[in-house]
């Protein structure tokens, strides 16, 4: 089946589009955004995490959180990275993809737009984050790819190829930590090959932490489904956050799976993009353990990391 584009309305939003083939479906806004709100199988529940307080939602110079996948740029930092998407963005259909373009930023100058492509009848879609440097001058940042996930699940994050003693003498790899992290918190688990981090609504202290993933993958499990997002790692590039390619965040009300690219140099007038391939997979039971990752979820994972990992 080829990919149906309709417009439609979506959770308070009048003018949404659909891309949909026989086997998921996604909406995106233009009333506020770039924003990917919805991600699932077709006809199933949306994998994103809403919120009902803000959906329908527009205008405003607070930013607000909405659920789905959104753009931002890294390093975070308040008042930079909270500029408020509540202003509608342009829409143009492009052949094979869709284009959400926001209007430059006016407090940063910089300009976000987001390509979307649904891959017929398979459960794929390429989104390429783009940033664009409208100011007169140099501006350093990295892209920053958060998808917003409903809550109940699970984010596993892989860790760089492990090594022995005493052949493997140097560091290889880095876990960076956060101010409010807490490695004693019974949601995480830090494990020889993964770290995992499980959502528990019981528990509302904010938990963070970030991997240089060489091998460009990060996902969550949910309700016996599988979300992956693959990206590519570059080797020896310099990443934000201490080193981090991904990052995972959990509060009592959703998690977040998160993927960067390298901290970029902009001149004015260029862009750097950074591009996910999202999979969803059905029948895949919850992880527990290191043990339930290697027997349910990296069969899945190896069929797609084929052309992403580290370059």
């Amino acid at each position: 089946m080829p990919v149906s584009l309709e417009k439609m309305k979506y959770q308070g939003w009048s003018n949404c589009y659909r891309l949909a083939n026989n086997v998921v479906d996604l909406v995106v806004t233009t009333d506020v955004g770039p924003r990917i709100i919805r991600f699932g199988f077709a006809g199933g529940r949306n994998e994103f995490a809403e919120f009902p307080e803000s959906l329908g939602q527009t205008g405003g110079e607070t930013w607000q959180v909405y659920g789905g996948h959104r753009l931002w740029h890294a390093p975070e930092a308040v008042p930079r990275t909270y500029y408020p998407d509540n202003q509608p963005v342009a829409f143009a259909e492009h052949d094979g993809f869709v284009r959400l373009i926001q209007s430059t930023e006016t407090t940063t100058g910089i300009q976000k737009e987001m390509d979307i492509r649904l891959v017929p009848d398979e459960a794929k879609v390429l989104v390429t984050h783009r940033l664009t440097n409208r100011n007169p001058w140099q501006v350093e940042l990295a892209p920053w790819a958060l998808s917003v996930m409903r809550p109940g699940g699970t984010a596993i994050i892989p860790l760089p190829p492990r090594g022995v003693h005493p052949q493997d003498l140097l560091p290889t790899s880095s876990i960076v930590l956060w101010p409010y992290s807490d490695m004693s918190d019974p949601r995480w688990t830090w494990g020889h090959q993964y770290v995992l981090l499980r959502q528990d609504a019981s528990r509302p202290q904010p938990q963070k932490a970030g991997v240089r993933a060489s091998d460009g993958w990060i996902a969550y499990a949910n309700g016996e489904h599988l979300f992956v997002k693959t990206f590519a790692y570059v080797a020896g590039a310099a990443y934000p956050d201490l080193g981090c390619s991904v990052e995972t965040f959990t509060n009592a009300e959703m998690v977040e799976i998160e993927t960067l690219g390298p901290l970029t140099p902009l001149e004015p007038e260029t862009a750097v993009t950074h591009t996910e391939t999202w999979y969803l997979f059905g029948d895949i039971p919850l992880p527990h353990s290191e043990s339930d990752v290697d027997s349910a979820i990296m069969p899945k994972i190896n069929t797609v990391k084929v052309g992403h990992g580290r370059q």
